[in-house]
């Protein structure tokens, strides 16, 4: 445990029952933590108003209030203070409630004591709330704009909190981007970030690869195995695409996320896990549920809160600033000077839609760089799609980079004028009647040595 400060943490214990009261100050205070006990909402009011606290327990059913209103006090008084809430065992609904009124965490009765210990601690790891930067971090959110601003809000917002966030937005927008930010600024950041694109995993290894499997399971099976949820243990485990769960593998993950708790395959008996669930989708999950591609109950359990990352459409003035960092990105990673972008360029890039969002913008100007002459991109460079279609198609066609219908009289091209200069990359360059930097771009895409 890491307390925010030199002085002794102290928690704040809500329960009627002073039986459970007892136990939850003999546990904490076993872990170095100071306790004051109330046994209602407005005793825990007043307590909150005369003492400081870095977490707060509180039991759902209380005799003169819900908890969930001392939750809802708390956000609009005390944001700082993370409050887990107390609830009867086998009630996600309840569960439920409180994460979206903005409760830390939940733990179900009977209390297990070690899950409650874990909860606590990641309470106390959590960063104070102040009005400076972020903690610095290779990952960020660039533009200024104001849907930009609010995004990045949500996000210091939602870091602070273990509900499963639901993160929806089209095809290369930043999905994957905004979950590894809420997890880098919460307090599992120092515990396993784990990706997983559920659309690549074939059926029938679904339930292996997220749960593991023990040796003899299965034939192939030659040893133990841990799965995706073992691997984030303690952290964050990051479901892209959960829309292309097939329905077999989503009542799996239904009880894995009720009940904390995996089975591996061929195990005997379930263990436990400390996993926080985010999960995104360019789908409408909604829609999916009326169809029945997607399970209603599963998607109560993801989308406790949900945030939409913005289209790059969206947010048409951060353009610029995107710009100036994927050039100055690719440049380095090639070893050469960022080309200036002539104004006809800036101008068509303002006028496009995006079909592919941030992710096409760069694939547009990586390919804009091998083509421009003179270190500067101009509106020709870009190489924009043109007509409703074009756009449809536009980011698929820019992910590919150069045509794979061309690489291989690409690749005659090129390996004839090496072998004519000898293996002089400048003059191999002059011959073809391309620039060095455009050889190179395409020696490193075609995998020529």
């Amino acid at each position: 445990m890491k307390p925010k400060s030199a002085r002794q943490p102290c928690a704040l214990v809500v329960d009627d029952e002073p039986d459970i009261r007892e136990l939850l100050e003999i546990t904490l205070s076993r872990m170095g933590i100071e306790t004051r006990a109330a046994h209602d909402v407005a005793n825990a009011k007043n307590l909150l108003g005369n003492h400081r606290f870095d977490v707060c327990l509180t039991d759902m059913r209380l005799p003169d209030a819900n908890g969930i209103d001392l939750v809802r006090h708390m956000q609009q008084h005390f944001p700082e203070i993370p409050v887990a809430m107390i609830t009867a065992h086998g009630n996600m609904e309840s569960a439920i409630e409180a994460l979206k009124a903005g409760a830390f965490d939940f733990v179900s009765k009977p209390v297990d004591l070690q899950m409650l210990r874990k909860l606590v601690n990641t309470a106390l790891e959590l960063p104070e709330q102040t009005a400076t930067a972020q903690p610095p971090s290779k990952h960020q959110l660039l533009g200024d704009s104001a849907a930009m601003q609010t995004t990045r809000k949500t996000v210091a917002k939602l870091a602070r909190s273990q509900a499963p966030i639901y993160i929806h937005g089209e095809s290369g927008s930043g999905k994957e981007l905004v979950a590894c930010l809420i997890h880098e600024q919460g307090p599992r950041r120092d515990s396993p970030f784990v990706p997983v694109n559920c659309g690549a995993i074939p059926t029938e290894l679904m339930e292996s690869e997220f749960f593991g499997h023990r040796k003899g399971s299965f034939t192939g099976a030659d040893s133990d195995k841990a799965g995706l949820f073992q691997a984030a243990e303690g952290g964050t485990l990051f479901l892209d695409e959960v829309a292309d769960l097939p329905l077999s593998m989503q009542v799996k993950l239904l009880r894995a996320i009720q009940e904390k708790a995996i089975r591996p395959v061929g195990a005997p008996q379930e263990i436990p896990i400390d996993v926080r669930i985010l999960s995104a989708t360019h789908k409408n999950l909604a829609s999916l549920v009326e169809l029945g591609e997607f399970r209603q109950d599963l998607y109560y359990r993801i989308n406790v809160i949900a945030i939409d990352v913005p289209s790059l459409r969206e947010r048409r003035d951060d353009i610029p600033e995107l710009v100036a960092f994927f050039l100055q990105r690719i440049a380095t990673a090639w070893q050469t000077e960022a080309p200036t972008i002539a104004e006809d360029a800036m101008q068509a890039l303002y006028e496009y839609d995006f079909p592919g969002n941030v992710r096409e913008l760069e694939n547009i100007l990586e390919r804009a760089m091998t083509l421009c002459e003179h270190d500067e991109i101009k509106s020709a460079d870009l190489q924009l799609p043109t007509g409703q279609k074009a756009n449809n198609k536009s980011a698929a066609s820019s992910a590919q980079g150069l045509d794979p219908l061309l690489d291989n009289t690409q690749r005659e091209a090129i390996l004839t004028a090496l072998e004519k200069t000898r293996y002089n990359k400048t003059a191999a360059a002059k011959l073809l009647g391309l620039s060095f930097r455009q050889l190179r771009y395409r020696l490193k895409k075609l995998g020529i040595d």
